[in-house]
């Protein structure tokens, strides 16, 4: 994943730029990037953040840099923003998304006059100096950025940065956010919707799918209109939004609240009565909320994240890495645990390891009871478009492994049968990760639930990682 934030203001924007930026850690732990346009033309830093903060890491960036445009990116991947000198003229490029037919893309850029690239992630080209080559294929920005768009199969969000003023240009079919801010003599673009509100910026318009925006310190002005067909990742809500966020008119927070409570609605039917409710930290808690709220169950931290120290679980190449930091973040409470049945919520189950971890740490300290309640349906799909997770294979997904356990193929029929929360394999699929992760009882999130927790037209989500449906 990543996130993305540029400003154009009248005076020095590099401090809105900095916290804008830092606003996004969440979404990426491995470069952070700032660039800027001002009296001495164009400058940038990146850094590598695996081990330090983004303010740590770039603190003393913001004493040197000044410029009143600025954009900048948090990346799990490649490094950004570029800068790119073109028959266009100079500019810097930050993206978020995913370039799914990179190949086609490489020989279509050499047919067409790119002789090299120069940037290398990983040993790979890195996507976003291909969107620039893609941009410089034509005459315009704006028409190159339109160009760019309809040849990326995946999605591709952007901010681009010249001498006179930002262009901010949300994926063709909308997957991603991107929302601007204003304030007096100001004007932001943001991933996340919560990033400029402390900077004293307020909502000004959020793009719509496809949408291709120019900035200036006093406004934006519309160069390619939104599309009418829209598929924004409904994993945004379960998991990667930050609480305060805001989606298309829905809030991240308010939504975890009402998944939480359909959860507990379903469990109702099956008179499942813990002794009290828990959310897996931090994406889980506010499901759980939802639920003991709705159910009336208390709601309790048996264990508790430690945060000071530790980086983010997922942060390490190794999932022996990042299984034994999940181990190391959560504290338990024994008082609050011992001879208790635990009703427990997390975003997801992806692997299933680190979740039968901390199943095994509550059984641990006293345990009684350990039922869970994923957030979401079962994944049954690698994600296309967002790298949502760092699997380099479908069959790391749980669900996978148990269905080929049980049907010894993956033909796209059988999938479709574990789709369906009334089928009878689906059932009894569950059954089996449970046993396999050693719950007392497993329940996930229905995807009509899930989608009727989000609120807005179903035709508008991506659901791709739980249904396999592309449009």
């Amino acid at each position: 994943m990543g996130g993305i934030f540029g400003v154009a203001s009248k005076s020095n924007c590099v401090l809105d730029l900095f916290f804008g930026i830092d606003y996004h850690s969440h979404l990426g732990t491995r470069r952070g990037g700032m660039a800027v346009y001002g009296e001495k033309g164009f400058d940038r830093a990146i850094h590598n953040i695996e081990n330090s903060p983004f303010r740590t890491k770039f603190d003393r960036d913001v004493m040197e840099l000044s410029g009143h445009l600025g954009i900048g990116c948090i990346s799990d991947n490649e490094p950004q923003p570029l800068m790119v000198q073109s028959h266009l003229g100079s500019f810097a490029i930050t993206t978020v998304g995913k370039i799914n037919n990179m190949e086609q893309l490489v020989a279509r850029a050499f047919k067409n006059g790119s002789t090299h690239f120069l940037e290398m992630s990983g040993g790979n080209i890195n996507p976003t100096e291909m969107v620039a080559a893609l941009i410089n294929q034509k005459q315009s920005l704006a028409e190159g950025i339109a160009y760019a768009q309809e040849l990326i199969e995946g999605s591709m969000t952007l901010l681009l940065m010249t001498e006179k003023g930002l262009y901010a240009a949300r994926d063709r079919m909308g997957r991603t956010p991107l929302i601007l801010g204003k304030k007096k003599d100001a004007v932001c673009a943001s991933f996340e919707s919560f990033a400029y509100i402390n900077l004293g910026y307020e909502d000004y318009k959020e793009l719509g799918p496809g949408e291709i925006v120019y900035i200036t310190p006093e406004g934006a002005e519309t160069l390619r209109p939104p599309r009418d067909e829209m598929k924004i990742c409904s994993f945004l809500w379960i998991y990667y939004g930050y609480p305060p966020s805001t989606y298309e008119g829905v809030n991240v927070e308010e939504m975890r609240y009402k998944c939480g409570a359909m959860l507990a609605k379903r469990d109702m039917e099956e008179d499942v009565k813990p002794d009290m409710v828990a959310g897996v930290p931090d994406s889980g808690t506010p499901h759980a909320i939802g639920y003991a709220n709705c159910s009336g169950i208390a709601f309790a931290r048996p264990f508790i994240k430690y945060t000071p120290t530790w980086p983010r679980s997922f942060m390490p190449t190794h999932q022996s890495q990042r299984n034994l930091i999940a181990r190391m973040k959560l504290i338990p409470v024994h008082k609050l645990i011992k001879d208790k049945s635990l009703l427990l919520i997390d975003d997801s189950i992806v692997r299933g390891t680190q979740l039968r971890e901390t199943t095994e740490l509550l059984y641990q300290s006293g345990a009684k009871e350990v039922h869970i309640r994923p957030a979401c349906p079962p994944l049954l799909y690698g994600c296309k478009y967002l790298n949502f997770s760092r699997s380099k294979s479908e069959m790391d997904l749980l669900t996978r492994r148990v269905i080929q356990k049980r049907e010894g193929g993956m033909e796209p029929e059988k999938l479709q049968k574990y789709a369906d929360p009334d089928a009878t394999c689906y059932k009894e699929m569950l059954e089996d990760m449970r046993k396999e992760l050693n719950f007392t009882s497993l329940r996930f999130h229905r995807l009509d639930d899930m989608i009727k927790s989000i609120g807005i037209s179903p035709c508008k989500l991506c659901t791709y990682c739980w249904d396999g449906k592309e449009k």
